[in-house]
């Protein structure tokens, strides 16, 4: 007998509110930002927050991850070992981790996550994190299917995949631009995104190619016409990406996400839900209207040009439709949407720049904005803030209600209540009362089923009772209330506990499938060192963060081609030749040098000039 897979639906948090709404949208589970290292230095929480959010979550089976996942310096790595202690005891069920050294370090019994920014592209290195002993490996966002599916055929730790969100244009953890810019380490967490800069395309005689344009922009993943394929490819996490987005978008994108991957489950012996609950919505998902640089499946089935967002690094939103007329303070958009007060518009201008207007009032197709900003007959526009749908995603929109089914019984002159979850946690107590005959079962039974029915702002719903042969008896309402109010508040204690760690981290010493380890290993601290010299490497390199020297080094690596974009990859055109021919992106105050390695696909970055 095939035992059903449980496939997990991950999303973001960056506070304590958007982890209870994502839990309540319906996520399996959660990952958040600690008090420090996490790789998002604006997405930090306290251990209170995280501990509340661990509780509730555990109500629902759900989990919590915590990134610990910048690079750590030695004056650090006591904080760090201590940080890991502290947040087992809050009952956080994995840390998801970019540093080597907490493979050295004395850690409590707790899984590790090797974390996206380890690089986790190469299947070589992936299978060395794996025999290493991580109970989890993040995968590249840029691998194939039939790259995952290859993943999955060589190692035994569990695999993550990123299935929406915002797109980093470098290799996660290859990236060192904003470092050799202006000093902010993406590795540590304070990544200034230049690569959402405007630049001019130029060659090596200075001729421009593009002028003007978001040149390393790219829209957002969206793999939502894809869950099953990624599951059959043996994907155990899908991922969601927004630690810096704020509720609304973690409400929407999780219960779209939540949506399709019930749907992929339904009628399918071979996965089941990873956690529990039924969620109850007041709104209809829709990713096209929250942040949204337009969607793309990046590399998922191969490699495709269109997956840039050139024009603007903002979000466009919603396709509204074209504007088809325009008056003095008036314009026509030849749409099937309804437009309403307040939302916000967004269109390309002339110019080729993102410009945004605000809807005073709607008249019809006609629109009265509060200026006009330009916008012109057969401009597209985009809804980039749809004022209802805003209200609805910030009211309590999103409920999620785990089954409870309540049954009584009498024994030595007392009630014996006792509540069960779906997920099969019990309480059971006892209840001194005295007994005086009812004068109807049949009305007492009513009442008893009644009052313990009665779930009001808990997380739970009773759907059976028991009545044990108690309505015999009368009881008073508030009685019975108080039964309920205690059993289930004695059950939400229970639940609120952590599991305990079936898999937790245990490091293996393996061989390092390289010779060495180079800047890119962002080895930044003597422990770190040292593992990679206990794997057979016989001399790692320090990380830029370390060296302050970026000086002749690769800045970024990228699977995404300008030359692929404008039509001049050698591959695609048949030609085997390896094209050496070099590109610059400039602007104001930078100038960096392309490279193409036509045979791996990648194409490298060089901070060549700091203007």
């Amino acid at each position: 007998m095939t035992i059903a897979r449980p496939i997990e639906l991950l999303s973001p948090a960056k506070d304590l509110e958007c982890g209870m709404a994502a839990i309540n949208a319906g996520a399996d589970a959660v990952y958040i930002g600690g008090p420090a290292f996490g790789a998002r230095e604006a997405a930090s929480n306290s251990i209170t927050d995280l501990e509340k959010l661990a509780r509730y979550a555990h109500i629902f089976g759900a989990k919590v991850y915590v990134t610990l996942n910048t690079i750590l310096f030695d004056n650090e790595l006591e904080e760090a070992r201590k940080m890991t202690y502290r947040l087992s005891d809050a009952g956080i069920d994995a840390l998801i981790v970019q540093d080597m050294a907490f493979v050295l370090m004395d850690l409590p019994p707790i899984p590790l996550h090797a974390s996206t920014q380890t690089n986790n592209y190469d299947l070589e290195k992936i299978k060395f994190l794996d025999k290493t002993g991580f109970n989890r490996i993040v995968l590249a966002r840029e691998l194939t299917i039939t790259q995952i599916t290859e993943v999955r055929r060589n190692i035994t730790s569990q695999i993550e995949c990123f299935v929406h969100g915002s797109l980093c244009v470098s290799l996660s953890g290859q990236c060192y631009l904003s470092y050799a810019i202006g000093g902010r380490s993406a590795n540590r967490g304070a990544c200034a995104q230049p690569c959402r800069k405007r630049y001019n395309l130029i060659d090596t005689t200075g001729k421009k190619i593009i002028t003007g344009k978001h040149l390393l922009s790219l829209k957002d993943l969206n793999l939502s016409d894809y869950i099953k394929e990624i599951a059959d490819a043996g994907a155990d996490s899908l991922k969601i990406e927004g630690r810096l987005k704020d509720m609304t978008y973690v409400k929407n994108i999780t219960a779209f996400y939540r949506s399709k991957l019930d749907a992929v489950i339904e009628g399918n012996s071979s996965y089941r839900k990873a956690s529990a609950g039924r969620v109850i919505l007041d709104f209809s998902p829709d990713p096209a209207r929250s942040f949204s640089r337009g969607p793309t499946d990046y590399f998922l089935h191969g490699r495709k040009k269109d997956i840039v967002s050139h024009d603007t690094p903002k979000s466009m939103g919603e396709d509204i439709g074209k504007v088809t007329e325009t008056g003095h303070d008036w314009f026509v958009v030849d749409t099937d949407k309804t437009l309403a007060n307040n939302d916000g518009l967004v269109f390309i201008n002339r110019q080729g720049e993102s410009a945004g207007l605000k809807v005073n009032q709607v008249s019809g197709k006609r629109i009265y904005p509060g200026s006009m900003n330009g916008i012109f007959a057969g401009a597209m526009v985009y809804r980039n803030y749809d004022h209802i749908f805003h209200k609805q995603m910030i009211a309590e929109s999103a409920i999620r209600k785990l089954n409870v089914k309540i049954a009584l019984s009498i024994k030595d002159n007392c009630i014996i209540a006792r509540a069960i979850s779906e997920t099969d946690v019990i309480s059971e107590m006892a209840f001194n009362t005295s007994f005086s005959t009812a004068n109807s079962c049949e009305r007492s039974y009513e009442m008893i089923k009644k009052q313990m029915a009665k779930s009001g702002n808990t997380p739970f719903d009773v759907i059976e009772v028991d009545t044990g042969g108690c309505e015999k008896f009368f009881f008073t309402p508030s009685f019975l209330n108080n039964i309920r109010r205690e059993l289930l508040e004695s059950l939400r204690t229970k639940l609120e506990e952590p599991e305990h760690n079936a898999q937790v981290f245990s490091a293996r010493r393996v061989q390092y499938p390289y010779k060495t380890a180079g800047f890119e290993a962002n080895i930044s601290n003597a422990v770190a060192k040292r593992f990679y010299e206990e794997s057979g490497v016989e001399a790692g390199e320090a990380a830029v963060e370390s060296s302050a020297d970026t000086k002749g080094k690769r800045v970024m690596t990228t699977k995404y081609c300008i030359k692929y974009h404008l039509g001049q990859c050698t591959k695609t055109k048949g030609d085997k030749t390896e094209n050496s021919s070099t590109l610059f992106l400039v602007d104001d105050k930078v100038r960096l040098r392309l490279e193409f390695d036509c045979r791996n696909c990648f194409m490298n970055v060089y901070m060549e000039q700091d203007k």
